[in-house]
C-alpha cells in the first residue's frame, strides 16, 4: 500500500530534506553512515535524531546497526518524495484509494485535472536480481539499489506510453516522478475477471493493438490476460515495463510468445480457435 497522504501532509521541511539526502546518499551507500547523514542534512545531532525517528516511525526510513549504524530510505519515503513533487508540480491534488496490485506495482486513483491512475513501481527485493538479468534498462554491474530499479522501472513503462499513445489503445501518459507514473484512468476490468459478450471483437482488437505496438517498434514483452483491461468491448494494453524494440535479440520469441498467450487464453475461456500463424502475420504485416 502506498504511503498514506496524511503522512506525507505531515511531513516537516526537516523530514523532506533528510529524505531527499538519503536518495542522494544512497547512490553510494547501501545504509548511509550516521557520521555521512549529519554533516550532509546540517542539522545538530538532537534534531537530526528527533527528526529521523518520525521517520522510521512512519516507515520512511529504516535503521541498521550492522556491519555499521546507518538509515535507508525505503519506498514509503520515496513514495513521500515523489507525491510530494507531483502536488507541488500541480499534476496531483488528492490520492484515492487502491485500485490495483500487481507483482510489481500497486496503482492507486486520484484526482488531478480529471481522475487519473498512480502507478507506484515496486521491483522488490526478491525480484531484483532476476529484473538485474533479464531487463534492459537494468545496469549490469555496480550498487543499484532496488528503489531506484523501480524508478527504472516507470521511467521504461513512461517512454513506452509516450511513443504509443494514440495510436495504440493504452493510457496517456502524464507525468512521471522517480517511481511513480502518472496517466489517464482506464474503465473497465481487467481480461482474466471479464465475462466478453463478443470474445471474438475482443480478440480481434488485442491483435490490432498488438499490431500497432509493432508498427511503432514496440514489443510489449510480457503480454497474457492479466494486462489487458477491457470496458463495454474496448481494450487496453497495459503494464509496459519490460518492453522491447523490434530489433532486440529476442524480439521475435518475446512477440511469439505474447500472442501464444492471448491466443491460448481465448481458446480456454471460450472455446475460440485462432491460428496462430495467421495472429502473427497480421501483426507484423
Amino acid at each position: 500500500m502506498p504511503v498514506p497522504a496524511d503522512y506525507v501532509r505531515s511531513l516537516h521541511a526537516y523530514e523532506l530534506r533528510i529524505l531527499h539526502t538519503l536518495e542522494r546518499l544512497m547512490r553510494r551507500y547501501r545504509w548511509v553512515p550516521l557520521e555521512v547523514l549529519r554533516p550532509a542534512t546540517g542539522y545538530s545531532e538532537s534534531e537530526l535524531s528527533y527528526r529521523l525517528g518520525r521517520l522510521i516511525a512512519m516507515d520512511m526510513v529504516r535503521y541498521e546497526k550492522v556491519p555499521y549504524e546507518g538509515y535507508a530510505l525505503v519506498f514509503n519515503g520515496y513514495d513521500a518524495l515523489a507525491l510530494h513533487t507531483l502536488t507541488r508540480r500541480g499534476t496531483i491534488q488528492a490520492l484515492g484509494i487502491l485500485i490495483g496490485v500487481g507483482k510489481e506495482s500497486e496503482v492507486c486513483e486520484a484526482m488531478g485535472l480529471g481522475p487519473v491512475a498512480l502507478k507506484f513501481h515496486r521491483v522488490g527485493q526478491r525480484s531484483f536480481q532476476s529484473a538485474r538479468l533479464k531487463r534492459g534498462y537494468m545496469p549490469e554491474a555496480g550498487h543499484c539499489p532496488w528503489i531506484f530499479a523501480s524508478s527504472l522501472s516507470a521511467k521504461m513503462e513512461y517512454d513506452a506510453l509516450k511513443i504509443l499513445h494514440p495510436a495504440v489503445s493504452v493510457p496517456l501518459p502524464v507525468d512521471l516522478n522517480r517511481h511513480v507514473l502518472v496517466m489517464s484512468f482506464v474503465p473497465g476490468v481487467d481480461l482474466v475477471r471479464a465475462t466478453l459478450e463478443e470474445p471474438e471483437a475482443v480478440l480481434d482488437d488485442i491483435i490490432e493493438n498488438v499490431g500497432e505496438a509493432y508498427r511503432l517498434g514496440i514489443i510489449h514483452g510480457d503480454l497474457s490476460e492479466f494486462n489487458v483491461m477491457v470496458d463495454e468491448g474496448r481494450c487496453w494494453l497495459i503494464d509496459w515495463p519490460q518492453w522491447v524494440e523490434t530489433d532486440h535479440p529476442n524480439a521475435d520469441d518475446l512477440l511469439r510468445r505474447d500472442i501464444e498467450n492471448i491466443l491460448q487464453y481465448f481458446k480456454r475461456k471460450y472455446g475460440i480457435e485462432y491460428a496462430f500463424d495467421e495472429a502473427l502475420a497480421r501483426v507484423v504485416e
